[in-house]
């Protein structure tokens, strides 16, 4: 049999379904007729082990050939690094390179992509120039798109910039690099250049708006997206659903959800699934989470973790924990996320005990090194519980550097249980270190005013006037209609004005009537009863509040979500409020949600 003969039925390099033993058959086929040793047949079969993700025999039978191109090693090359196996497919390079033989355009654009630090990249362009490779379009193509990896934007451009007819990839590429770096502005005057996008052009941009905190024009751009009959693929839809979990607007989810119910291109795969979980547990809406969660097959540890996460965040401690033996039964291994998950539900109901048994566990039978998150969620575990010097003792024995949100946390505990002494003595040191940022502040001027110390309160706030840091202003959010308004603590800009201000004095008047007593000395600011009283009524999640009852249908649930955590007078008011207007509040703060019926919180008053 010919070498000729043989090749045809030799698998093409995308045939990846063919199996490895009808390849080695076709091997030992080769074998027997002679033709073993021929470069062409070698190289097919060398192709075909690839495509079929027998990188090990691909990689054995280019070194039993003699004397192989750069060809054979470019093949090789590509197979590892589109695997993601950088550091063989670098190898790869390094042994043709060792070898005398010199690299392609292709051996290029198939090797960047397995650089991943800015050293290496920048050492490959210097040979691809010296080699005069630098104009082919796939080289600078890779190249654009390695700078674009490793965050180098001005050196993207510069490539970018000399391209005469630059391909969608490179585009895209740069787009991408736009986005990732945070220059979203760049990135949408590139995309809006754009004579034809795909798909992959819209994520790009669609990520870039999620990524950095811009969940509107997020989903304003996946509208128009639909609009340009571009269809959505499953990457468009978890970032959009990522986007509605920002905004916490379940109308918008509910929609999306929908939208994949009817789209023939999006599955409710395990992906789509764990983002619809997630998007539903932060716009309230817990039963649909559990719903979608029911819904999937086969569930992996994600779909597990996701769904642990929103019990934790709404407050159903003891469902998060029975959810650990329910996946252990079936046979899934626990990740540090789970773990994330099972001390933030500890956390949130002071299930002090269960905390500590989880975090030990972790490494004694899960063999999980604590992260500094993990540390986190135990520091506000204790220091939420009252073991505030427990916590102060873990956070320095740790072997990892405490980071700002663990001393925040300590902070807010030492103000809960004014334990002042130590509140001071922790912020002093972060002051004297320079470790301070602006909640750390915020948190320090509060100690120093819930006692009265208004000469200290008013030197820090002087401190942080210098340094240029500013307080998060208080936000609260409501969506009537899919329409989403914003309120800020005494805020007179919406047209309703009159309306709402009439409803929150309704209010205070009904909670008083059911004994309320406003908690002025909430009111860190050295002012009279009255004035704080005043400035109580009119924080974010009350005006929302009143905007809500105005705009919906009695017995209608409201949902709002803030931007911080909420006060505890608000939190009574809101209580109280569910009770009279035997309505279902349902308020999400920065860290947990609260689900307020007839007079009771779902916290449990645990916050």
């Amino acid at each position: 049999m010919s070498a000729a003969a043989v090749q045809p039925v030799l698998p093409s390099s995308s045939s990846s379904s063919a199996s490895t033993g009808g390849q080695q058959q076709l091997r030992a086929a080769a074998v027997r007729a002679s033709v073993d040793g021929d470069r062409a047949v070698g190289f097919r079969l060398q192709r075909a082990y690839a495509a079929s993700g027998r990188l090990d025999l691909a990689v054995t039978l280019l070194r039993r050939t003699q004397d192989p191109t750069a060809v054979f090693y470019t093949s090789a090359i590509h197979a590892h690094s589109s695997r993601g196996l950088h550091l063989a497919a670098l190898a790869l390079l390094s042994e043709m390179l060792s070898g005398g033989l010199l690299p392609t355009s292709h051996t290029l654009s198939a090797s960047l992509p397995a650089c991943h630090g800015l050293a290496l990249g920048r050492a490959l362009h210097a040979y691809a120039f010296k080699l005069a490779l630098t104009g082919d379009s796939y080289v600078a193509t890779a190249l654009l798109d390695m700078y674009a990896r490793a965050g180098d934007a001005e050196a993207a451009r510069a490539l970018f910039d000399e391209m005469s007819d630059p391909h969608i990839v490179s585009v895209t590429a740069m787009l991408t690099c736009y986005a990732k770096m945070g220059t979203l502005d760049d990135a949408r005057g590139l995309f809006d250049g754009m004579p034809h996008k795909d798909f992959i052009c819209w994520n790009a941009m669609i990520d870039g708006y999620t990524q950095h905190g811009r969940p509107n024009e997020a989903l304003r751009l996946f509208r128009r997206m639909l609009r340009s009959g571009v269809d959505p693929d499953e990457v468009t839809v978890v970032l959009a659903l990522s986007a509605v979990a920002q905004l916490g607007t379940a109308e918008s989810g509910k929609w999306l959800h929908s939208y994949v119910k009817t789209s023939r291109r999006v599955r409710l795969n395990v992906r789509v699934g764990t983002a619809l979980i997630d998007m539903y547990c932060k716009c309230g809406s817990l039963e649909d989470a559990v719903s979608v969660f029911d819904s999937i097959a086969d569930k992996d540890i994600v779909v597990w973790n996701a769904m642990i996460n929103g019990y934790a965040m709404h407050g159903h401690s003891r469902k998060a924990l029975e959810m650990f033996p329910q996946l252990r039964a079936q046979n899934l291994w626990p990740t540090d996320i789970t773990f994330i998950g099972l001390l933030n539900a500890c956390s949130h109901s002071g299930l002090v005990d269960e905390g500590r048994q989880f975090f030990r566990s972790m490494e004694e039978e899960y063999a999980i090194a604590p992260k500094i998150e993990h540390y986190g969620c135990m520091v506000d575990l204790l220091g939420r519980a009252g073991l505030i010097e427990e916590a102060f003792h873990l956070v320095q024995s740790m072997a990892i550097a405490p980071d700002a949100v663990m001393w925040v946390s300590l902070l807010a505990a030492c103000r809960l249980h004014k334990n002042m002494a130590l509140g001071q003595q922790i912020a002093d040191y972060l002051v004297a270190e320079g470790l301070a940022n602006s909640g750390m502040y915020i948190l320090l001027s509060n100690i120093y005013a819930a006692v009265g110390n208004w000469e200290e309160v008013a030197r820090v706030r002087s401190m942080m006037k210098a340094s240029g840091i500013h307080k998060e202003p208080g936000c609260s959010a409501i969506e009537i209609g899919r329409k989403v308004y914003e309120f800020v603590a005494g805020d007179m800009s919406h047209g309703r004005n009159g309306e709402i201000y009439a409803m929150v004095e309704k209010m205070n008047a009904l909670v008083k009537e059911q004994g309320h007593v406003p908690r002025t000395e909430l009111v860190l600011h050295d002012l009279d009863e009255a004035t704080k009283e005043k400035a109580l009524a009119v924080h974010s999640e009350k005006l929302a509040v009143a905007f809500g009852l105005i705009s919906t249908a009695p017995g209608e649930t409201i949902k709002i979500v803030k931007n911080l955590r909420a006060c505890s007078d608000c939190h009574a008011v809101l209580k109280l409020m569910s009770k009279i207007t035997g309505r279902k509040i349902v308020f999400r703060d920065r860290s947990r949600f609260h689900h307020f019926v007839d007079g009771s919180c779902s916290c449990g008053d645990y916050w």
